[in-house]
């Protein structure tokens, strides 16, 4: 049992390593590199404007929150944020996904999810 529980750990430190070079890999399109004084802020003030749940603009706040401090936006990082019911996160991130607000990039099919932002200018109109 102490050797899975150390298997468990060791996946799971791979799976935080894998997050953290693909955010430094790919962020360099939004420019992760620039120095934090020049980048400008992930949040749109279009995410007020579409019909979206509090909970689904709630979870765009918290993405944005992630991106700006340079963490990876993963459902692991989101539930660390997140004080409400678990459903409702999946619900706000299944709702951005359909709007192209947000992309999932990478996935174990367990449930670890990472996502990316999209540009204000793929959002779909409600």
């Amino acid at each position: 049992i102490e050797y899975s529980y150390h298997i468990i750990l060791f996946v799971d430190f791979l799976f935080d390593v894998i997050i953290f070079i693909y955010v430094n890999l790919h962020d360099q399109n939004r420019g992760a590199y620039m120095d934090s004084q020049n980048q400008t802020p992930a949040m749109n003030q279009k995410i007020f404007d579409i019909s979206l749940s509090v909970e689904t603009v709630s979870v765009y706040l918290i993405c944005c929150n992630l991106s700006d401090n340079d963490m990876a936006i993963s459902t692991k990082n989101l539930s660390s944020m997140w004080n409400g019911d678990e459903a409702l996160l999946l619900e706000g991130l299944k709702d951005l996904e359909e709007q192209n607000i947000l992309r999932k990039i990478l996935s174990d099919r367990e449930g670890n999810n990472i996502y990316k932002l999209l540009d204000v200018k793929r959002w779909k109109s409600s």
